[in-house]
Order: C-alpha cells, then structure tokens, then sequence
C-alpha cells in the first residue's frame, strides 16, 4: 500500500494487527477531529500474528476451550466464571464490528466472520464427569443457555462426522453451541485500517520500521525508519501504543520506562496440520477443543477447526510448538531472543528456566516430532485420520510474558496485558490467548486509563455507546438478559452470522 505520513499527531500506533486496528478505529470515531499516524514494519497489513494462517481463528467466548475453565472444586463442580468474563468480552468486539458494518466502515462480513459451532470434546470416564459438571455450571448462566451436552456417539458424530470414525469403545463426551465463530483478524484489521486510511488527517505507513522511543515533556519522540530507502524520520506524539507483537518487549526496553523492568519474553513457534482434502472438509463444520494432553502445558489444548480464509473452508489441527529465538513470524531475527535478555531481567529469565523445565523438555520433544507423531495426536481427535491428506505448515510466533510477580517470576500463560507508564503516555500490549478475540475490550481499557477525556463529555459517552451498546451494562447480571440478547441478536444479524 502506498504510504502517508502525518507530523506530529496526537497518537502514534505501533504495528497494523487487531489491536492497532480496533483502537485506531475506536478513536477517530470517538473524536474526528484526532490525528493519528500507523507504522506497520512489513509492506502489507497485518502479517504477524493477526494473519490468518498464524492463529486459529477461534472467536474466543469461552465456550469450547477448557483451558478457561480448569479448576474443578472438591465437591465435583467446575468454576466458569473466566468462560463467563471472556465470553462478555468478545461480545463486545462483535458490538464493534458489527456498528462498523452498519455505518460502512468495513463491508462483506464474512471475509472476516462466520458462523463455526463450537464443540468440547473429551474422552474418558474422569473427564466425561468433569465435562457434564462444566456443561451443568455454563447452562445455568444465559450466555451458554443454549449449550447442548453429549455423550451418546450417534448424537455427538452428527455434530462432528470426524470425532467418531473408527473411534475405540471408550467413553466420550461433548458439549456444543451453534453461536461460535471463526475470524479472520487480519482482515478485520485491514478492513478498519483502510478505513482510517481515508480518514482526515490519519496516516499509514507500512515498511516502516519504529527504531527508537525518546521521552518528552508532553510525550514521544519516535524514531523510524523507512526500510526501503533506509531513511530514517522523527515523529512526535502525546500518546503512543505498542500493538507489535512480538515486537513490543523490543520497543518497551528502548522506551525505558519503568514498568518494563524485570520483564522478559519467551518465544514459542507454532505448526499447524492442514487439510485441504474436499471430501473430508466438508464432513466438520466446528472448532473442537479437547482435553489437554498428558506431557502439554495448558497453553497447548489441541484442537480440530473449521477455517474459512479467504472464501476457501479448510481444516486446522495443533498447535504443535516450535522451538524459536524469533519474536516475529516474518521480520523477525534469531537474535531476538538473546537480544532481549538485559541486567534488569536476567534474574527473571533464570529463574523461569529452572522452575520450568517441563515446558522446556515438551519444547524440545515437539521440535523432534516425526509426521507420524503428529498424526498420532490428530488420531486422538479423528481416528480414521490418513497422513497423505494433511500437511504440516508454520503458524505465528508468540511471545510468552515473563514478569516478576510479587517477587517471583512467573509466566503469564492466559490474559493478555497492557504495559502502562506512570504519566500515561505510552501503553504496550503482551500476552497470549484470549487476545485478538477481545481486542476491542482491551483497548476500550486503553481508552479509559490513557485518553479518558474522551469518555467524560456527554458527547463521547453516546458515541461509544452507539458503537458498544452493552460497554457500559454489565450483562453478566441475570438481570441484564434481555437487553444482552436484544444487543447481540442486533450484531449477529449486521455481522449475517443469524
């Protein structure tokens, strides 16, 4: 795309992926008359982690990932309140997109979005228990009233042909709910971005790489530079936001801020098993979540999705991980790793190495797996599985949060946080899944804490509310119901998902 600068704006976003795209898009709506400048490092838009191909694309509502909900109390019930908390979340992007949709900002909802169900799929009498507690504990809450529970093999193979082929006599469960999507971030993304692009005084610069973050009294001064002649340029901003990925703990540790001390950032790569075989496609129409596997982390629940990219619907299996010093799939190098060990987090990355050996040992033996090995995971899944209709390709890079917490480290494996310095100036996002799901709730706390002048007026409290009806109703509460299943039936229909 060709490339426009504005000097001096008001803010300043760092990397084209959802994030960017969601509060660059937020804020020119909230107020026109901003200025706002975008500086993506690869030529076109959102190529790192937001692609399609580097994410599972799962529209996370904490409906089929029991990662989410993994504690099971001593009295056999299971605590969902997370899959309650994310699913209000991702509605929340849904309200976003489909205002967009209704006021032409973006067109063609289903470049970006479309109705996938969403199964868990469990094996085993322990987990059979625990899947009918979880179900029990979900249907009573009006989010997942609708969600259908399982265990007879004729009614779980009719939602998922795949599932019960040539599957052993041992005991399954499922649950299910047609509400599920399947999203292209990186569509999305673009589709908001070119919409800014059009926008008054909003610029975007792509091929442009964020060298240097500088103080100043009213903000930052930002170095780039322009990787196709190798110029470099300053800019200035009173706000700056960091939604580069991997990227970010790069950029954080030349802002110098103090919130970035002790931080560090582990890399993991990500594989995906691909089917483009038609027969077989057409036969699974769901993202399917299972149990975690015995030598995973629980940050590597595999699952059998449903993927619609690019108009073509084909099938995804994994994660499988990676071994990488990369901190980004396309522009990264093999220094990042090494390059971002300081003083300051060295103590940090140490003592995670030494208190985390098992996930060191499982990264070793994923980067030693034959075909063969991977297949047998996917049998576990789909038992009538044959090699030849699968091939094996890379996904995106995440950088896995290390931070001390209260004097110990520890590694962020679920949330995805925002790094904020003390006067407000500049925020950088880390972290993992939920994250593009519940992009627009994230920078909507972005908004609030860093630009909260934008939601004191009358004025800008209507304009969000138009944009998220539900932004300020907590519908959560029961008593909230019927004004959440009006506000999302509205999205639903705009975004054609009914």
């Amino acid at each position: 795309m060709n490339s426009s600068h504005i000097e001096n704006p008001d803010v300043i976003l760092i990397g084209s992926g959802v994030m960017s795209a969601n509060l660059g898009a937020l804020l020119k709506r909230l107020d026109p008359k901003l200025s706002i400048q975008v500086y993506e490092v690869t030529e076109e838009l959102a190529q790192e982690a937001s692609h399609g191909w580097n994410n599972a694309g799962t529209g996370h509502a904490g409906i089929c990932e029991l990662s989410y909900t993994p504690t099971q109390n001593p009295d056999g019930t299971v605590d969902v309140s997370n899959a309650i908390k994310i699913f209000e979340q991702f509605e929340k992007s849904r309200q976003f997109w489909a205002y967009a949709i209704a006021e032409g900002m973006v067109e063609t909802p289903k470049e970006f979005i479309n109705p996938v169900q969403h199964l868990s799929f469990v094996h085993g009498a322990k987990w059979v228990d625990y899947l009918r507690a979880r179900h029990s504990a979900m249907a009573a809450h009006h989010f997942f009233a609708d969600m259908a529970f399982a265990t007879d093999r004729g009614t779980i193979g009719s939602w998922a042909p795949l599932l019960t082929e040539n599957r052993p006599d041992v005991p399954i469960a499922a649950t299910k709910m047609d509400s599920g999507t399947d999203v292209n971030f990186g569509e999305i993304s673009r589709k908001l971005l070119n919409w800014l692009a059009r926008q008054d005084r909003c610029g975007i610069a792509s091929n442009h790489r964020v060298v240097d973050l500088d103080k100043t009294p009213t903000g930052w001064d930002v170095t780039i530079r322009d990787l196709a002649t190798g110029e470099k340029r300053r800019n200035t901003a009173k706000f700056v936001f960091v939604g580069a990925g991997g990227g970010s703990l790069h950029l954080l540790q030349k802002a110098g801020i103090p919130e970035s001390k002790g931080l560090g950032g582990f890399p993991i790569g990500g594989q995906w098993l691909v089917c483009d075989n038609p027969a077989i496609v057409a036969k699974h129409q769901a993202k399917v979540y299972g149990q975690p596997l015995d030598a995973a982390p629980t940050m590597a629940v595999p699952h059998l999705d449903t993927r619609i990219l690019d108009g073509k619907k084909t099938l995804l299996f994994g994660p499988f991980a990676a071994w990488t010093t990369k901190f980004l799939h396309k522009t990264g190098s093999v220094l990042d790793l090494p390059g971002s060990i300081k003083p300051h987090n060295l103590a940090t990355l140490l003592k995670i190495g030494a208190t985390n050996l098992d996930l060191v040992k499982y990264l070793v033996q994923q980067g030693t797996q034959s075909m063969d090995d991977r297949m047998d995971v996917l049998h576990v899944f789909y038992p009538a599985a044959k090699k030849e209709d699968w091939k094996l390709i890379d996904g995106g890079i995440r950088v896995q949060a290390i931070k001390k917490t209260d004097g110990q480290a520890g590694i962020v494996h679920y949330g995805t946080e925002v790094i904020t310095n003390q006067d407000r100036t500049i925020s950088a996002l880390l972290g993992a899944s939920p994250g593009a799901s519940v992009c627009v709730h994230i920078v909507l706390e972005v908004i609030q804490k860093c630009l909260p002048h934008l939601l004191t007026t009358a004025e800008g409290r209507a304009r969000m509310k138009a944009m998220i009806p539900t932004y300020d109703v907590d519908i959560k509460n029961p008593a909230n119901a019927g004004y959440f299943a009006t506000q999302s039936r509205r999205a639903s229909e705009l975004l054609q998902l009914s």
